[in-house]
């Protein structure tokens, strides 16, 4: 197995002092938002962007997350069912409570949380803002409804000020209706687009009013 395209880029990250300081400028500047989607979701848990480690620091940048493979051995191309979870995620705000289908397309995406204090706080904190979940709307770890086995159905996490959010499903390859599998008719009828542009709009807002 050769080396994984996201470590490669974490160590570019971390060990560049030069990439290192102005990454870190970036994402602690009150003005700057950031979205990690599958590989990228990767990337920020490995850079401890998302989910830290309480001694993490600009030095340490010490991860408390990272995603393995999925529990089935394969690599998983699925159309499942997401709830958004109240949460601080700027870019999922006005959304909680939607269930609807997401594309998502990965072989390692099982979140697995380096303690299970780190998870229980991040569930309490409300920074676990997206679940797979069953057809009664409830998180599950049953596959393929959970298409990786990740606990409680999570598949994305946010910062506490909810800035950056990383996430394995893609929001981006579902935001018209003919990237749908299926979708309700009347849906088709009354919109042009699906209910996942809600997030872009909502990062334009807010780059608007920051």
């Amino acid at each position: 197995m050769g080396l994984k395209p996201n470590a490669c880029w974490a160590a570019t990250c971390l060990f560049n002092s030069k990439v290192r300081s102005q990454l870190d400028a970036f994402r602690t500047r009150p003005d700057t938002f950031s979205l990690g989607v599958c590989n990228g979701c990767q990337l920020m848990a490995l850079l401890g962007w998302v989910a830290p480690l309480d001694d993490y620091t600009e030095e340490t940048h010490n991860q408390g997350l990272f995603l393995d493979h999925n529990e089935s051995g394969r690599y998983e191309s699925r159309f499942p069912t997401v709830k958004i979870l109240p949460s601080p995620a700027i870019m999922l705000q006005g959304m909680e409570g939607s269930v609807i289908g997401i594309w998502i397309a990965h072989g390692e995406g099982r979140f697995v949380f380096k303690n299970n204090s780190i998870h229980d706080s991040h569930k309490s904190k409300h920074l676990l803002p997206m679940a797979f979940v069953d057809d009664l709307g409830n998180p599950t770890m049953k596959y393929p409804l959970n298409p990786n086995g990740s606990p409680d159905g999570t598949c994305a996490v946010c910062s506490e000020d909810g800035r950056h959010l990383a996430m394995m499903p893609h929001p981006e390859r579902c935001v018209l209706p003919w990237q749908w599998p299926w979708m309700p008719q009347e849906w088709k009828e009354t919109t042009a687009t699906s209910p996942w542009l809600r997030m872009f709009q909502n990062a334009h807002n807010w780059c608007l009013q920051n």
